[in-house]
């Protein structure tokens, strides 16, 4: 920000966010300050940011009256932020998981959704719908440390699945050469075995 600029800021208040609200996530936090602007006035977005834990309003004093009405705004956000959802890019962030385990998880029921939410992406017609997560159920996932264990189960299933696959694939090797030997004998037997009355023929001393 320019010099001349700063000069004309003398409305200043700063929130500082709880390890309840960020649960330790910068990425939590970023999502808090998102939810604010969202909520200001187009006017108003640009006056607020995010310092480390810290969330600065500031504008020039010949704008109090809307500098009250976003302190009333985000004060209400920060007082709301300990219970608003969980979004995806959050609780990987929170809980150190990659997206494909947090998929993986949400559809074996480990990892349960508090519900959907659809929004449209900035500039664009499109929509998408993603779940979200209740964050008391994100701060038990975290204070348990869950996670590590999920990825032990997920493990020891994938190495029992990886067994099964290996096992079947000789079961069925066995059983194809065990055909092929079956088919081989068969083919090495004296074709005059298998003639009708070649045994008699055979005793009669016709061939002698």
């Amino acid at each position: 920000m320019a010099k001349h600029e700063k000069s004309d800021i003398e409305l200043i208040k700063t929130w500082t966010l709880s390890a309840a609200i960020t649960m330790g996530s910068s990425v939590r936090a970023k999502g808090l300050l998102q939810e604010i602007q969202a909520r200001l006035p187009a006017t108003s977005k640009k006056a607020i940011s995010l310092e480390g834990v810290d969330l600065v309003l500031a504008m020039p004093a010949d704008e109090e009256p809307a500098f009250n009405a976003a302190v009333s705004v985000a004060s209400k956000t920060v007082e709301e932020a300990p219970s608003l959802p969980v979004i995806p890019r959050e609780i990987q962030d929170i809980l150190g998981m990659k997206t494909s385990e947090r998929h993986r998880w949400l559809a074996d029921g480990r990892l349960l959704s508090a519900g959907t939410r659809t929004v449209r992406l900035a500039g664009r017609a499109r929509q998408i719908t993603f779940h979200v997560f209740d964050p008391k159920v994100v701060e038990d996932l975290l204070d348990r440390g869950v996670i590590d264990e999920w990825r032990v189960e997920d493990a020891e299933a994938k190495a029992e699945k990886r067994a099964k696959a290996a096992y079947q694939r000789k079961v069925t090797r066995l059983a194809k050469k065990k055909k092929q030997t079956k088919k081989a004998d068969k083919a090495t037997v004296d074709p005059a075995s298998s003639l009708q009355g070649w045994d008699d023929f055979d005793l009669d001393g016709l061939l002698r």
